[in-house]
């Protein structure tokens, strides 16, 4: 199976320091849902993982992530995109559980509901607790510019093993032409 996961917020859509607290804050970065679609005629299942402690800091309720979440698949579907999965962790920092990134948690989780080992699969971040969740879970980090990902860039800290691109649709360009590219002889 060819999974990619994916951050939401500043990697599929804007991001705010606000929060994407409805269906109408929340904007698809351009190129990104046409990114996605594209991974799934290539043959990539895509999964999100994101954290949505806004639901816990009572910002907005697990109804309203539903009607954001439905907006997205539904802007997917119209262009013949589609997320298999997505999972969230609602909780903020306090509360100290195992699926809120930088831990691993929830990309755990993936692997085991999807029976898969996360060695080869790429997650897709903008921050730095993208990047320290995919390493500890055994994941590719990957990480776009988009978000707060320029910023994790400029300081550098952790990344000796991430891949770094401009935006989504640089990230998946480099995803499908690396994984689908014909062996090279030795000859």
């Amino acid at each position: 199976m060819k999974l990619v996961i994916l951050d939401r917020d500043g990697v599929i859509n804007e991001d705010s320091p606000q929060y994407i607290k409805s269906p109408e804050e929340w904007q698809a970065i351009p190129g990104s849902l046409d990114a996605i679609a594209r991974l799934g005629r290539a043959g990539w299942r895509v999964v999100v993982a994101t954290n949505q402690s806004g639901v816990r800091r009572k910002l907005f309720d697990i109804g309203t992530l539903a009607r954001i979440h439905d907006k997205m698949h539904r802007q997917l579907a119209e262009i013949g995109g589609r997320i298999d999965a997505i999972f969230i962790c609602p909780c903020t920092d306090r509360d100290r559980c195992t699926c809120r990134k930088p831990k691993p948690g929830m990309l755990n989780e993936i692997s085991e509901r999807l029976s898969v080992s996360l060695d080869d699969v790429p997650y897709i971040g903008d921050k730095l607790s993208d990047v320290l969740a995919a390493r500890a879970a055994g994941a590719q980090p990957w990480l776009v510019r988009t978000g707060n990902g320029a910023d994790v860039e400029r300081e550098g800290k952790e990344l000796q093993d991430v891949r770094v691109f401009d935006d989504l649709a640089a990230a998946v360009d480099a995803l499908i032409n690396e994984k689908t590219a014909p062996p090279s002889s030795t000859c």
